[in-house]
This record gives C-alpha cells, structure tokens and sequence, in this order.
C-alpha cells in the first residue's frame, strides 16, 4: 500500500509558486496581498490559518488578517468584505469558517467580489466550476485531483465514490471528475447502503468528519482511497479511514495528518496567484 505524502507534493507546489512569485516581484515590483477575515475562535479553523499564514510568508505572498469580534453582526462582516473588495491594493480575500451563528454563510461568500474569491466559492466562481469551467476552483477538490495527478492515478473510466456533497468539497469535486470522463457517485449522511457504492468503487474520496467510517470490509482489493475528514479524538487527530483496517487491501491512502491537508493549503496559495494575476494583466 502506497501513502501519499502531502507534505511532499506541497513543498514542490510550494517551489514552483515561489519562483514564479519571485519572477514577477524581479521584473514588475509587484507582490500578491491576502486579507483574511476571522470572526471565530475554533481552535481546529485557527490552527489551520496559522498554517496557511506561514506557507504564505514561505512563497512571498503578503497575508494580513482581519479579526473581529465572535458576535460580530452579519451586515458588520458585509462592510468589512465591501471594504476590502474596494480596495486596490488587496487581491485576495478569504472568509475564515466558521462563522458565527446570526450569519449566513451564503451571504458572507456572495458578498466577496469574484476577482478576489481565493476560495473559489462565490456563486460566479463556483457557477463556472459546477459548469465545467475551471478557472478558481475550490481549494479542497483541487487538492484531491492534484493528489491523484501527481500519484499518476487515472480517472477516465474510473468508478469513483465521493462521501460529501457540499459546496465546498463533494459537490465540485464531483465536477472535476466527470470532466475526466469519469464515473461519480455522491453519497451522504442520508445514503441507505453505503457498502453498495464503496464496494465496488476504484476511488473513494471521504470528507464526513466520521473516524473509522472507512473500513476495510467495505472496499474492494486496490481501491484508491482520500481521506478529507478530520476530527479529534482525545488528543488525536483522526480521518475518516480505519488505516489499520484498510492497509491489506487499499493501493493508495492519504493519512491524517499529513495528506490532504497540506496540499489544500498549497493550492490555496495556488488560487492566490491566479487571482493576483488576474488583476495585473500584462502578467
């Protein structure tokens, strides 16, 4: 059984955006500037903007954050998004999840002017993603086709299972499998036999936050599985994916930690520089 390393696949990710970034500071004097809103004090949401804080300063990329109180109102988050999307000078926004309770996501993400939508999940942005279009892409499918781009793992024809079907990770995802001619299907927390579809599934792409969902009586010989979930568990921080179960049997696992995660960051870095280029044409 092969395991992914995703800190790996970041780090070249990581070089190559660098060298780019460095290019165009050289040649331009310009350099991408990344405001992120927080409006929570979840520690799991924190320790992940720390994450991307770092990889950020990593490649050259300016980030700044935003940081308001947790009752903030949902029309103060709107002025502040408003604020930002005026100002030249920020090419990228990100809103921190989660929110607090009197606001509305939908609201928050329409608000955020496409150009700057590093996330990619502005109803524009995600329009042309659901409509096979790829241009700003949400981070986590990026992520996961990345992952399976650089493992050389083929999707034309493949029967694929993805276990989410949000906005943000089964819904696009979904997507960019079928733009590669492959088979999808979108199970969920209302699905009757999840056995059914995963047993016979080539690639299983789990993101429920369910420890040990995935087990190894429920896949077939040389699945590809990704595990998205991430939970705590005590002290430990858990996937979807029984490791100890599904290693006799599964080709390929992402861990948790060290799998996923990472490279969605490195392809939030990505979608940084494909936002800031879009601003500044004559790059």
């Amino acid at each position: 059984m092969k395991i992914v390393n995703g800190r790996e696949i970041a780090a070249s990710i990581k070089i190559e955006i660098k060298e780019e970034l460095s290019k165009i500071e050289s040649k331009h004097g310009l350099k991408p500037k990344v405001f992120t809103i927080v409006a929570s004090e979840n520690k799991e949401s924190n320790l992940y903007l720390k994450l991307r804080e770092k990889a950020c300063k990593e490649v050259g990329i300016d980030v700044h954050h935003s940081i308001l109180p947790e009752d903030t109102s949902e029309d103060r988050l709107i002025r502040e998004i408003k604020r930002l999307n005026e100002d030249k000078d920020i090419h990228g926004i990100i809103v921190q999840f989660p929110l607090p309770k009197n606001v509305s996501p939908n609201k928050i993400i329409d608000a955020i002017d496409p150009k700057k939508d590093v996330e990619g999940l502005n109803p524009l942005n995600l329009g042309k993603t659901l409509a096979g279009i790829e241009d700003i892409v949400p981070c986590t499918p990026l992520a996961v086709l990345t992952i399976l781009e650089k493992e050389n793992i083929q999707l034309q024809g493949k029967d694929i299972v993805i276990i989410n079907h949000s906005n943000i990770v089964g819904k696009p995802l979904a997507t960019l499998f079928l733009n590669r001619n492959a088979t999808v299907s979108v199970c969920h927390i209302y699905t009757k036999d999840l056995k059914s579809y995963t047993k016979n599934a080539d690639i299983i792409v789990t993101a429920t936050g369910k420890p040990g969902l995935i087990k190894g009586d429920i896949i077939r010989e040389g699945a590809v599985l990704i595990d998205v979930g991430i939970s705590k568990v005590g002290n430990t921080v858990k996937g979807d994916i029984d490791f100890e179960s599904v290693k006799e049997k599964a080709a390929v696992v992402t861990p948790v930690p060290g799998g996923v995660g990472p490279v969605t960051i490195a392809c939030s870095l990505k979608n940084m520089l494909k936002v800031f280029k879009k601003q500044h044409i004559k790059l």
